[in-house]
């Protein structure tokens, strides 16, 4: 997985970062201030930092003027338009802006991380391997069928591994914001992913919730 440095002020959205990229497999290293980043920068190499633009110090933009080709996401309280194209135009990745949902941070920290092919292709639990660029599927080294609804609903529940998700946010992210149907939809898919892939112990039922991918 990959390096990530978090620099963000508010030791709160800090930390609750960290954890969540934690459960997802990456490791973070904090920065609370700008000065901070910046060494933290010229004496370590990173994947991927995620930014915010108000810090102490020395602010995100200053901090991205010292970034020497490493993706970045920021993160702004504001939403005008000249902080978001200024941090584009200045070299950043992407930007969010607060407050935003972890899910969402995540799934762009993924995208990313694809880009720049820091983030493994390929990933492996039990007697199971996805390939996510040729899409398959591999029981013990066979080719499992899948429809492409499973594959998808599967790569998120392995992009947000150890998290738990809800009913709802499956069907936001699998099947799409607009998706009318009830959520039995995923109920099924679900029970269809741990027959074929033998994965009943991974995939747990969360108590009034939805689901999690245990790694």
């Amino acid at each position: 997985m990959a390096d990530i440095l978090v620099v963000e002020d508010e030791e709160a959205i800090n930390e609750l970062i960290r954890r969540n990229l934690k459960l997802v497999g990456h490791t973070c290293f904090l920065a609370m201030d700008g000065e901070t980043a910046v060494e933290m920068i010229n004496n370590k190499s990173f994947d991927l930092i995620v930014l915010d633009i108000m810090l102490p110090e020395m602010d995100g933009f200053e901090v991205l003027e010292q970034v020497k080709g490493t993706p970045t996401i920021l993160l702004t309280a504001k939403r005008s338009v000249e902080d978001r194209v200024k941090g584009l135009v200045m070299g950043a990745d992407d930007y969010l802006t607060k407050p935003f949902e972890m899910l969402e941070l995540i799934a762009r920290v993924e995208a990313i991380l694809r880009r720049t092919k820091k983030d493994e292709d390929t990933f492996v639990i039990d007697n199971v391997r996805v390939e996510f660029h040729s899409r398959r599927l591999l029981l013990e080294e066979n080719v499992v069928e899948y429809t492409p609804k499973e594959f998808e609903l599967l790569e998120v529940l392995i992009r947000n591994r150890n998290i738990a998700l809800s009913r709802e946010k499956l069907l936001e992210l699998v099947w799409g914001f607009e998706y009318i149907g009830e959520s039995r939809t995923v109920d099924v898919h679900i029970q269809k992913l741990r027959k074929k892939l033998g994965l009943e112990k991974r995939i747990v039922t969360v108590y009034k919730l939805g689901y999690r991918l245990e790694v």
